[in-house]
Order: C-alpha cells, then sequence, then structure tokens
C-alpha cells in the first residue's frame, strides 16, 4: 500500500477554494535550486524534454499545451517523448544521466533514493500549503514530486442506461446495487455490470472500492494487518467480491467474459450497451471522450452497507525534475504550469487536482453537501509499514492481481465447482498463517 496523507473531505475542499484561489507554485518562490535555464531578466528559456506515459494524447494534447505553455513562456521550447511501457522503459534511462528534463517519478524508485536523481521542488512547510499528496516523494523535509492529479475510485455508470431501466437514484447499498443491476438486465439490452474479465487488470480495480465497502479510512493499512478475519462473512473483502460473485451467478455480466475487450468496452459503456464499470476516475474523461453525449456518463461510490461513504482518494503519478537537467529554471516554469494552469488533472487525468481550492471536477459537484466524503487511506501505523503487501505477498493472494477475481467469475458462472465461502475460506487460510510469520518478524 502507498503511504498517503488524509486529504479533506469534499465539503473542506470547496470551502478552501477562497484562501488558494489564484495561487500559482510560480509565484511561490519555490523554484528549483540552481538558475541555469533562466534568462538575464530571470525568465525561464531553452529547451527542455518532458517524458510522459501518455502515448495516446503526447501528438495532440500535448502539442496543444506546449503551444498554451509558450504564450507565458515564450523562450521555452518544450520537446515530448512517450513510453509506452513507462515503469521499465525509464528505468533504463535512468542509468545514464540523460532521462529528460521534466518526468514522472518511477514507483520503483526507493524513496530514499529519489535526491539521487530528483531535484528538491521546495520543503513539505512550503508546498504542503499549496498541494495535497506531496508526501507520496518526501525525503528530509523537502519534495520532490507533485502529483499530477489526484484519483479516486467507484463506480462509472451510464445514465441514459439507468433512467431506461427505472432507476431513478443512483443506489447506495449492496442490496440497492444488485437490485438495479436486475432491473437493467431485465428492462434494457446493456450488460448491467461489465467485469473485464478477459483483460485481467480491470479486475484490480474493484480492489481500490474496498475503502468504501469499510467505510472506515483506517481499515485498509491499520485494521486490514492487524486482523485474522480478513475474508470472512460481514469484512469488507467478503462483501465486496460477493457483488462480483453474486453478479456472475445472477447473469449480470457480459455473457462470454472469456472474450472481453478493454477498449471496446469503453466505447459500449459509452454507447449504452453497457449500464456499469468498477474504475478509477481515469477512465471517466476516456469514456466521455468518445461518447455521443458525455453527459451521459456519471460516477457514483460503489455501494456499501456501512455507515460512512467514503470515496477513497490516491495520489496518481507525480511529477518532478531530473536533477541532471541543464534547464531547471524551465523545466520547473513547466512543472508549475503543468499542474496550475494546463487543466490536465481535471480533464486528461480524470483525477482532482493537487492544487488546494482548486475547483472540483464538474462529475463530483453532484456529491457536494452530502454525506459523501472524499478521503485517502489512513497511513499505517510506525513499524507496520508495508505489512498489508508483505502479508499478500507471503500468502500469495494477489489482492492487486486479477487471480483470484478470475476464480470468483469463474465459480459464479458455474465453470469451477467452488462455491463463494470456498473461494473465501482459502483465501483467509492463507492471509492467517502468513500475517502471523509477518507479525512475528517485527
Amino acid at each position: 500500500m502507498k503511504k498517503r496523507k488524509s486529504i479533506m473531505s469534499l465539503a473542506a475542499l470547496t470551502l478552501s477554494a477562497s484562501l488558494f484561489t489564484g495561487c500559482s507554485s510560480g509565484d511561490s518562490g519555490t523554484s528549483a535550486s540552481g538558475s541555469n535555464g533562466a534568462a538575464e531578466d530571470g525568465a525561464p528559456k531553452g529547451d527542455i524534454t518532458v517524458i510522459t506515459q501518455r502515448t495516446d494524447i503526447v501528438d495532440t494534447v500535448f502539442q496543444d499545451y506546449a503551444k498554451k505553455f509558450n504564450e507565458k513562456y515564450p523562450d521555452v521550447h518544450v520537446n515530448f517523448e512517450a513510453l509506452a511501457n513507462y515503469e521499465d522503459q525509464i528505468k533504463i534511462r535512468m542509468n545514464t544521466n540523460d532521462y529528460g528534463d521534466v518526468l514522472l517519478l518511477p514507483t520503483s524508485i526507493p524513496l530514499a533514493d529519489t535526491p539521487t536523481f530528483f531535484e528538491p521542488l521546495g520543503t513539505m512547510d512550503e508546498l504542503s500549503k499549496q498541494y495535497d499528496g506531496l508526501e507520496e516523494r518526501e525525503v528530509d523535509g523537502k519534495a520532490y514530486g507533485i502529483p499530477i492529479t489526484i484519483n479516486y475510485s467507484g463506480v462509472i455508470y451510464n445514465k441514459a442506461v439507468f433512467q431506461q431501466a427505472g432507476i431513478a437514484d443512483p443506489p447506495k447499498t449492496i442490496d440497492e446495487f444488485m437490485q438495479a443491476l436486475q432491473a437493467i438486465k431485465d428492462k434494457t439490452d446493456a450488460v448491467p455490470i461489465y467485469t473485464n474479465y478477459a483483460a485481467g487488470w480491470p479486475l484490480t480495480q474493484w480492489e481500490a472500492v474496498l475503502t468504501t465497502v469499510a467505510g472506515d479510512a483506517d481499515y485498509v493499512n491499520i485494521k486490514q494487518p492487524n486482523t485474522d478475519d480478513n475474508f470472512v462473512p460481514g469484512a469488507p473483502h467478503y462483501e465486496l467480491y460477493k457483488v462480483m460473485y453474486d453478479a456472475a451467478k445472477n447473469g449480470l455480466i457480459e455473457e462470454d467474459p472469456t472474450t472481453t475487450d478493454w477498449e471496446s468496452s469503453k466505447a459500449d459503456l459509452a454507447n449504452g450497451k453497457i449500464g456499469t464499470m468498477v474504475l478509477g476516475s481515469w477512465a471517466i474523461g476516456q469514456i466521455k471522450g468518445i461518447a455521443p453525449n458525455p453527459d451521459d456518463i456519471g460516477f457514483m461510490p460503489f455501494p456499501t452497507n456501512a455507515k460512512e461513504r467514503i470515496v477513497p482518494l490516491a495520489d496518481d503519478y507525480t511529477l518532478g525534475i531530473n536533477v541532471h537537467s541543464e534547464n531547471k529554471a524551465a523545466a520547473r516554469a513547466w512543472v508549475d504550469w503543468f499542474i496550475n494552469e494546463s487543466g490536465y488533472p481535471t480533464t486528461e487525468g480524470g483525477g482532482m487536482s493537487p492544487v488546494k481550492g482548486a475547483e472540483l471536477p464538474e462529475i463530483l459537484k453532484q456529491f457536494e453537501g452530502t454525506d459523501v466524503k472524499f478521503e485517502t487511506q489512513t497511513p499505517a501505523k510506525d513499524g507496520e509499514q508495508g505489512w498489508v503487501d508483505k502479508i499478500d505477498k507471503d500468502a500469495e493472494i494477489g489482492l492487486w492481481q486479477p487471480d483470484f477475481k478470475k476464480v470468483i467469475i469463474e465459480a459464479g458462472i458455474g465453470n469451477r465447482p467452488d462455491s463463494y465461502d470456498d473461494i473465501m475460506k482459502g483465501l483467509n487460510d492463507a492471509w492467517v498463517k502468513s500475517r502471523a510469520k509477518v507479525v512475528s518478524e517485527k
């Protein structure tokens, strides 16, 4: 689990807007150290290379960004490189000093090694007044990366399909959600909930909503590693994946899960051939972008029987500066502009802006004044960091892998004899055994 700071509730985010409206890190005096890449008048200049993972928009949207950036910084020439397999390719590049000027900090780089590769952007005391989510790359009180967006996870759905099925309001509880899926099956031609079984990785998106099912931001990193009852009836994991199992068993998923296709599923949700999918906010822009009516695409929290409805927030990649860059002032100008002025965090990024007080995405404004809370998971206690990952790895459960989710779907549609309780018992037994091992090694 990534260590993340709790972010204020949606209402608090909205209320704080007046405190930071118009605030720009370009005016905050927190430029990267060094004066290289600046003209005599202090304005940034020179050539910089920005490396991104967005192969889909590097030749279109990013070119437009460069043009707008040059309206403010005409003496900076921005080059882009997009890597299809970002993590693996950028790690190879980082064996040299030639890994661009601005880039996304690889998640595989140990936190302690961050200063070896990246320029400090400012102190946490300074930058945390302006941005959320900086803890992901904090070393000795300095911030080395700013999140390109803050993601949230839940259910993306087609409003037109819901209307056709007679669903007036997005369901809140698990029973209401299952009833809604059944109504979609009975009254429309749409697939009620699409699993993307064949693609595999979309199944891992379900794990991201565990906090919502638990109704507790402490559950994932604090309570989960300290319980032997992780997959027993009534536990969040049990309730979460029971939705997947029941949907499969009741014929509420795609007719042949083994032939699913991720790219076509986005188009089918956009066109009303699919009712719902469990995904992160990063997918909203992609689906809206191909929808005949973008307003048909909605977002709702995953259903829960918990007293509190919490939508989990998580940092995306963080953006930083190569410590070996010869144009650090120009590189910093791009970082500041991209985060604060490009609009990427809420449009192409599909999440919330990390800038405190920034306007909320239109799709989330429906939750202002409601009981829905947007929060990050509480970090693990000192001495317990990484326990969940260690237990998961030792037990070979694969919380963030598709394997046991596929087993659940196969059992649900009758392709294997296991009952849901059999599957859960196997997972829980493995969890108990490995948890005892990890805790004893403390």
